[in-house]
């Protein structure tokens, strides 16, 4: 299904709707840039409509605890004020101003624009993900034309529209498209349109981009990374069981499958004991968490034993190391590892156990200089802060508490950038 010019399509007008937006965008940046403001109000209307259970049987395929948690972020994240924040926070510095000039030559004026027009390819890991990537387009007054994800159930396209119906204003900025991966040409021809493509994705999509994308255009990549936590000194905390309570439930929550959740947990010990006396403290505790979590949704469950299987056949065919020190719970595992490296484990509530000694942390995680971006910590308070140093310089962008590592922080970065200013250009004048 297509949604253009704020009506819907079948798959198959594509490349005729392709060739008649070339047609439409010049009459939209003719005009006047979409005003922040009619974005908010649409969104904030969503919203309203969304905590009054509106939109409950769109989301009835999603896991119930999911649905409430989605609703609280909703509740706040998507609010007037928090919008405003978020607008102040990324494009605080880019307000039009005049220079001083210098003697000898011309002042100018600064001012930003919107890039223009993004091609967003949404990544289908995370629920919400594609109109997220849109609403960010829509809020720096960017045409935004939407890849869905193969994943994608048609939630994205309905939420899309219904803001659109809230405000008809946006219908000239919005075009979705369930193009496939493998449609290289369909791609390539929202590519030409663009003069911005966001992707989200692994390596492989991001490459596939690079190589489709036409020389000029702008690249916003919010590739694959991967998180872990890094224990310190259980013995000297006394909440260090509570902590570990929460590290577990934040695997059983996210199944490891964002950016941000907890591939592998680092012990501050070179002592082969001691990693594997974690090990046999922590699997209880996931197991727990993890039936806690349990769904009997039968989609949910299928996608989680194909994910997990898939990982161990990897593992049998030589493409991905597999440990024979595992110590193996219902639903779950912790695999205990010789080696340091900061790797992805086999999901789905199966997590990796490595020694990694404070003084060896930024030579192993050079070596995944750009795959870093969060780590959860659970150490003393007095440990605290000299960890966290010790991890932002070897690379890392975020640092939280080891239950909190795919938390949402109001004002945070995205990858050590906000998205909102790579979604802008600025414009000198000359006065």
């Amino acid at each position: 299904m297509i949604l253009y010019a704020g009506k819907t399509y079948d798959s198959s007008e594509q490349n005729r709707l392709l060739d008649e937006l070339k047609d439409r965008i010049p009459e939209t940046l003719a005009k006047e840039p979409l005003a922040p403001d009619v974005v908010i109000d649409a969104i904030d209307k969503l919203r309203q409509d969304t905590l009054a259970g509106k939109f409950d049987e769109l989301l009835i395929n999603l896991p119930q605890d999911a649905v409430e948690s989605y609703k609280a972020q909703a509740a706040v994240l998507l609010s007037k004020d928090m919008l405003r924040l978020k607008l102040k926070t990324e494009l605080q510095d880019t307000s039009d101003y005049e220079t001083d000039g210098a003697e000898g030559f011309s002042r100018i004026k600064v001012k930003t624009m919107p890039l223009g027009v993004i091609l967003h390819i949404a990544a289908g890991n995370m629920d919400f993900l594609p109109a997220y990537s849109l609403a960010e387009g829509l809020l720096t007054g960017n045409i935004n034309i939407l890849k869905l994800p193969s994943a994608d159930d048609g939630l994205s396209l309905k939420l899309i529209m219904q803001l659109i119906e809230y405000e008809p204003e946006l219908t000239d900025y919005i075009y979705v498209f369930d193009t496939p991966s493998s449609d290289v040409y369909g791609m390539q021809k929202m590519a030409a349109l663009s003069n911005g493509i966001s992707v989200w994705g692994s390596d492989i999509a991001i490459d596939a981009v690079r190589k489709m994308a036409p020389t000029g255009v702008k690249l916003i990549e919010w590739g694959q990374k991967l998180g872990f936590c890094y224990v310190s000194h259980l013995e000297k905390q006394s909440n260090a069981d509570e902590e570990l309570v929460a590290l577990a439930e934040h695997i059983a929550n996210t199944k490891q499958l964002l950016c941000s959740s907890c591939q592998v947990i680092y012990i501050n010990s070179e002592s082969e004991e001691e990693k594997k006396l974690f090990a046999q403290r922590f699997a209880p505790l996931l197991e727990e968490a993890v039936g806690k979590n349990k769904t009997d949704e039968i989609g949910v469950r299928a996608r989680d034993t194909l994910v997990s299987y898939t990982a161990r056949l990897k593992g049998m065919l030589g493409e991905e190391e597999v440990s024979s020190d595992v110590i193996k719970k219902r639903g779950c595992s912790v695999i205990i590892s010789d080696n340091s490296k900061l790797e992805l484990s086999p999901m789905m509530c199966n997590v990796l156990v490595k020694n990694l000694p404070e003084d060896k942390l930024t030579k192993v995680l050079i070596e995944s200089k750009n795959y870093l971006q969060t780590a959860g910590l659970i150490c003393p308070d007095e440990e605290r802060g000299r960890l966290t140093d010790a991890l932002i310089r070897s690379g890392l962008i975020r640092v939280t508490k080891g239950g909190n590592m795919s938390a949402y922080f109001p004002g945070e970065s995205h990858d050590g950038d906000y998205a909102l200013r790579r979604y802008i250009r600025y414009v000198n004048i000359e006065l």
